[in-house]
């Protein structure tokens, strides 16, 4: 199967796992986003079980299933779990400046992007 299959048949389980676990954990009554933190939470506690599982037992096809798995079906489903097996793996390789940039920029850069965003098109409609 081509990696991009695979990637993209993960994407939708992944895209689906979400939308059904928003749905069955709902809106709290004060608007707080219960469901996006714990699909975070969830979806990197996942990767690391994954991560650390395939390096123990399968290297040989940690391609296909990191793939399919880790970039489909978990980036589907959150792509928090990217970002912090990047920010961990950064940090253990001690590479902790790197780690501490990339955590700072990819939030406060992504924050910034969605409010130029928002703010564009309220602009612009």
């Amino acid at each position: 199967m081509t990696p991009y299959l695979l990637v993209g048949i993960g994407g939708a389980l992944g895209a689906m796992a979400r939308y059904g676990f928003s749905t069955a954990v709902g809106t709290t009554a004060n608007g707080f986003p219960l469901a996006t933190l714990l699909i975070n939470i969830l979806g990197s506690i996942a990767m690391g079980v994954l991560v650390g599982f395939l390096a123990k037992t399968t290297p040989q096809y940690q391609s296909e299933i990191r793939l399919f798995v880790a970039v489909g079906i978990f980036g589907g489903f959150t792509t928090f779990s990217a970002f912090s097996l990047d920010a961990i793996t950064l940090i253990e390789r001690g590479d902790i400046v790197q780690a501490v940039t990339y955590i700072l920029a990819s939030v406060i850069l992504s924050l910034i992007g969605l409010m130029m965003g928002l703010y564009a098109m309220r602009v612009a409609l």
